[in-house]
């Protein structure tokens, strides 16, 4: 592979917000919004995520199911979002352990794996203390329940730490509360989707394709489009093309440029899979579909003729909005008309 090509994207804007400056500035919906699309990278891991945020939770932002049914202990992760100005200090977290504590002794649901704290600031260094010795957590929790839990947890009624409750947080395992750093979130969340919508900065730069990078031989994803090239040759000289060594000089010329740009359609297809929304790429095709398909309906004297007027039209079309817009290049467009071809949407020949 080259150089990398230099695009309007890669010039036209200054530096970027980093991302784990954007996320302190979130909503604290965002914020939720922005782990729930974390955890769905996690789907090997978990069978469920479920966002339960707001008035009626529980205690429970994110429910992480690792099994469809979740009514026995440890089957489930519980990811606590805290969206603070600050990092966490345990007085911001005692009434979510006490909501966990209380709803899992009256039965409300199962005892998670793991609890995680998970705030743009992480947590301070008296909370990261605590979490890293769960029997002093516990010891600290029943000290501040009074002030932080007691009249907090339900509106309902206090909710004393005496008697069977007391029992049973003493035999309670706090080594299930624990925390995950935002850089790590952030890094992972890089394969989601919505990485960019969210923080931007431009997608990465593409490599030149040389002919020298493009395999001799025709591959299995070409045969369509090359079959179909080596028919609208045909009809321009009145000769059978069986393959691209039968070519002449004109024709194989032609030939070297449709595969080149055939190949960086597909560089631009793959390279950016990951990055963007589905769908993202099929819409460039259509933009490209949509602006050649009436010079392909007209009627041509020859298959090689309409290969090249559609090719001709495609390499004038501004496309205005897609996010590729800023990455592709003339080949692109061009190199789009042969992956129609490839996927029967444009037939040079009968």
């Amino acid at each position: 592979m080259g150089n990398q090509i230099a695009t309007s994207h890669a010039v036209n804007f200054g530096q970027n917000i980093l991302p784990i400056t954007r996320v302190a500035i979130f909503s604290a919906e965002e914020w939720e919004i922005f782990i729930e699309e974390w955890l769905d990278l996690k789907k090997v891991e978990y069978k469920k995520i479920e966002r339960m945020g707001g008035a009626g939770d529980k205690g429970r932002d994110i429910v992480a199911c690792i099994v469809e049914n979740i009514s026995a202990n440890g089957s489930w992760d519980c990811y606590q979002c805290k969206h603070y100005d600050n990092a966490l200090a345990p007085s911001d977290i005692w009434v979510e352990i006490g909501k966990i504590l209380y709803y899992t002794f009256t039965k409300g649901y199962s005892v998670p794996r793991k609890y995680y704290f998970i705030a743009p600031k992480g947590c301070g260094t008296s909370l990261s203390t605590l979490l890293d010795n769960p029997n002093d957590l516990r010891d600290h929790l029943k000290k501040n329940w009074a002030s932080y839990c007691e009249k907090k947890i339900t509106s309902a009624r206090l909710i004393k730490l005496e008697g069977e409750f007391l029992a049973y947080i003493d035999q309670f395992d706090f080594s299930i509360f624990t925390k995950t750093a935002i850089k790590t979130i952030i890094e992972e969340h890089k394969k989601h989707p919505n990485h960019l919508i969210r923080f931007g900065g431009g997608l990465s730069p593409r490599t030149e394709i040389t002919e020298s990078d493009i395999p001799k031989s025709i591959q299995a994803n070409e045969t369509t489009y090359v079959t179909q090239l080596l028919s609208a040759y045909g009809s321009d000289c009145s000769q059978e093309f069986k393959s691209t060594e039968d070519l002449t000089t004109s024709y194989l010329n032609h030939f070297k440029r449709a595969r080149l740009n055939f190949h960086y359609a597909e560089q631009l297809r793959n390279l950016y899979r990951d990055s963007l929304p589905t769908g993202t790429f099929e819409n460039f095709q259509n933009e490209i579909y949509d602006g050649t398909v009436n010079i392909y309906e007209n009627i041509h004297s020859n298959g090689y003729e309409k290969v090249k007027a559609v090719e001709t039209q495609a390499s004038a079309i501004d496309i205005s909005s897609n996010p590729l817009k800023d990455v592709s290049l003339q080949k692109d467009k061009i190199g789009v008309c042969h992956q129609l071809c490839n996927e029967s949407k444009f037939k040079w020949m009968p």
